[in-house]
């Protein structure tokens, strides 16, 4: 009887967790009361949830968006960037009712609150790869955007064409924040980066915002000739961007995991989805009307010289260099994992920074980066791997409709992937006249 009691008292405390594995979910799963997650926190009521998605996918590259509507064209952009939105929702909900079907069947699938989870709950290990790699390389490449963008940001609103200490003045900037990364990148926790996210949210939607009214009143002013469309040659190219901007999947069975109401997850993300793209057709119409073919890759370039421009533009840099950190934290958990046992790794933490700003270096155009990152890893993420994973899923229950609609998307995503690629790497290795 007291062996008894002493086997009781030892299953009291908290277990000694073994070192990550295969299938070793990155976000701890809610708790069985409907009201309260693992970590003792409220689980999110509609309006968090609409807050969160909004915040997950809204970044850094709608300050691309005018250039690629003069590139492709005002209405032929606006075409492209609803019917992409409409797909990412639709993909994006493909994740959730997988994730509910296999949490319905018999066996250990309720650990299912990832990407990676779920890749390794419908293909086992190789599905999880896949998954990790292309949350690696889409997260390191939003990185490396912001990297881009601060640079040549800076560069422009100092005016420094010249080299600097042998360096010319993007290559400067990038350096120049690289000690500072580092430190940043230390932080083992999200915890105490928190605030940094809130910050950088409301700064994106003040720059947004004051850019817009610019915007108007230059509108108003030069009335500069615009083009309704543009060639099939630039069609892969908008694409690109489109699903850039757009990118936010890998944050959505996480933020479905963490909502009160589960039901209504669908329709709080489909609102989400038509503000955000409201706004963004918004901010790339008015862009481009602005200024028309002197429309920069970004847009904040337009502005001039001004005391409200400056501000907004080293405003939007602080706001990228502090997110930049947040952005690459799910490459540390997933990286970590895999080559450290899952445990805190300070100099595999270093070494892919150094990895995002080498390639940040080479990188000249923001928006021509963004059409690849677009085009290579997204359409991958955000397209063919939810609809690859619903139709292996639900094979057995789907008739020939179901069949078509999965296959169509895994087909169209894997042409927009390598046509996109193609075209936004000769983009970039192109001589800019």
């Amino acid at each position: 009887m007291g062996f008894g009691n002493k086997e009781a008292s030892k299953t009291r405390k908290p277990p000694i967790l073994p070192p990550a594995k295969e299938d070793t979910p990155l976000i701890t799963k809610p708790n069985n009361n409907n009201n309260i997650n693992d970590n003792g926190n409220p689980l999110s009521s509609q309006s968090k949830t609409f807050a969160n998605v909004f915040i997950a996918i809204v970044g850094a590259g709608v300050l691309g968006l005018p250039y690629a509507f003069k590139r492709t064209g005002w209405i032929m952009s606006l075409l492209m960037l609803f019917s992409v939105a409409a797909l990412t929702h639709y993909c994006m909900m493909l994740l959730v009712h997988t994730r509910r079907k296999l949490q319905s069947l018999p066996g250990d699938f309720s650990k299912i609150n990832s990407f990676g989870d779920l890749g390794f709950a419908v293909c086992g290990s190789v599905g999880r790869f896949v998954a990790d790699v292309m949350i690696v390389l889409s997260q390191a490449g939003f990185c490396v955007g912001y990297l881009i963008f601060i640079a040549n940001t800076l560069a422009n609103l100092f005016d420094m064409s010249s080299q600097i200490i042998g360096l010319s003045a993007k290559s400067f900037y990038i350096w120049g924040c690289f000690p500072f990364q580092l430190g940043l990148n230390s932080i083992a926790t999200l915890t105490h980066l928190a605030p940094l996210s809130i910050f950088a949210d409301l700064v994106d939607l003040g720059a947004m915002g004051v850019v817009i009214v610019e915007d108007i009143l230059i509108m108003m002013k030069n009335r500069p000739q615009v083009n309704a469309f543009g060639g099939l040659s630039v069609f892969f190219y908008g694409m690109g961007v489109a699903v850039y901007a757009f990118e936010g999947i890998g944050m959505v069975l996480p933020l479905e995991s963490e909502m009160k109401d589960k039901d209504k997850f669908g329709g709080i993300l489909g609102l989400s989805m038509a503000l955000i793209s409201l706004l963004y057709g918004a901010f790339g119409v008015l862009g481009y009307f602005a200024f028309g073919n002197e429309t920069k890759d970004i847009i904040t370039a337009n502005l001039g010289a001004g005391l409200i421009s400056s501000l907004v533009q080293l405003g939007l840099c602080i706001n990228l260099f502090f997110t930049f950190p947040l952005m690459m934290h799910p490459v540390y958990e997933i990286v970590e994992r895999r080559f450290w046992g899952g445990r805190y790794c300070l100099w595999l933490r270093w070494v892919l920074v150094l990895a995002v700003s080498l390639v940040a270096l080479l990188v000249p155009n923001f928006a021509d980066f963004m059409s690849l990152v677009g085009s290579s890893i997204c359409c991958g993420l955000g397209f063919v791997l939810p609809a690859l994973f619903h139709l292996l899923v639900f094979k057995e229950e789907m008739d020939w409709k179901g069949w078509s609609v999965d296959i169509a998307i895994v087909t169209i995503g894997v042409v927009l992937a390598v046509s996109g690629t193609w075209y936004a790497l000769m983009e970039i290795f192109s001589v800019k006249v």
